[in-house]
């Protein structure tokens, strides 16, 4: 397994209705690399964004997705990049994270 540092950990923010339901309970989800652990996850939340204390951890693996199309030669198969995502509930007490604050 690779050394990930806290700054690869967090890929990007997912934006959807449901995550932003969410931000109402102080629950805030990412796209996150693939071999990155709750430690990990948890760790990169907290220096990446200043006041945020984390509670819990929620982690899913998504497997790709099996997309097919017609070329020349017939029907090519392939899939899409696995995933995964994090749902990281922060405390009471902490800060809002400001990436979500203009949405």
């Amino acid at each position: 397994m690779a050394d990930i540092k806290y700054y690869d950990v967090i890929l990007k923010p997912v934006i959807t209705e449901k995550s932003m339901l969410g931000m109402n309970e102080k629950k805030y989800t990412f796209l996150v690399h693939p071999e990155a652990n709750k430690t990990q996850i948890k760790e990169a939340v907290e220096k990446m964004f200043d006041g945020a204390k984390v509670k819990k951890v929620n982690t899913m693996n998504c497997s790709g997705k099996t997309k097919r199309r017609n070329s020349a030669r017939g029907l090519i198969v392939g899939k899409t990049a696995k995933t995964k995502k994090a749902v990281v509930q922060l405390t009471e007490d902490s800060k809002e994270i400001e990436i979500y604050a203009g949405l």
